[in-house]
């Protein structure tokens, strides 16, 4: 049973598409593409549980708060990832990905904001690999997922001043 389960595995280039023009995707390559979100969302975990206590200054108390809201809805989101890539036949992944630090709180939440951005760009990808694969309740919950994920990513543009539009902007452009 253990060698079924799906750890690794890549689109192939070349790769016939979907009706819409979408690549096709196989399972184990949603395997594989759900466990990188999950190692994101385990970043995002341990990223905000320790920006949110090291975080100095009164400029910054407020957006703490608000980074400990966000670590227990990334919990929220790797609980959800993992129960899809379990449905899905799939081992989830225990490594998370690195965690970049600094000791200063304009470049931390500078790592948040592109940890963010990636993060919804790939939830967008895995919204249509679902639906490729008629994976339509899973593409739901995801969407779900990527609301909350835009959010934070709107959080972050605001506490660091920038504007949300061409943080999005620079995001599609990536």
């Amino acid at each position: 049973m253990a060698d079924q389960r799906t750890r690794g595995g890549t689109a192939t280039a070349g790769r016939p598409a979907t009706a819409d023009g979408q690549p096709r995707v196989t399972r184990e390559e949603l395997i594989a593409h759900l466990n990188e979100d999950l190692a994101r969302e385990y970043q995002a975990i341990i990223a905000y549980v320790v920006y949110s206590q090291v975080l100095k200054g009164a400029q910054y108390m407020s957006i703490a708060g608000e980074l400990e809201k966000h670590a227990k809805e990334e919990l929220e989101h790797a609980l959800i990832i993992s129960k899809q890539i379990d449905y899905l036949g799939g081992m989830p992944t225990v490594s998370p990905k690195p965690v970049r630090t600094s000791d200063d709180a304009e470049e931390m939440l500078g790592f948040d904001l592109d940890n963010e951005n990636e993060t919804v760009r790939e939830y967008r990808k895995r919204v249509r690999e679902c639906e490729t694969l008629g994976e339509y309740a899973m593409a739901e919950h995801i969407r779900e997922i990527l609301v909350d994920e835009q959010e934070h990513q709107i959080d972050l543009a605001t506490a660091l001043g920038k504007d949300v539009s061409e943080v999005t902007r620079e995001e599609e452009r990536a």
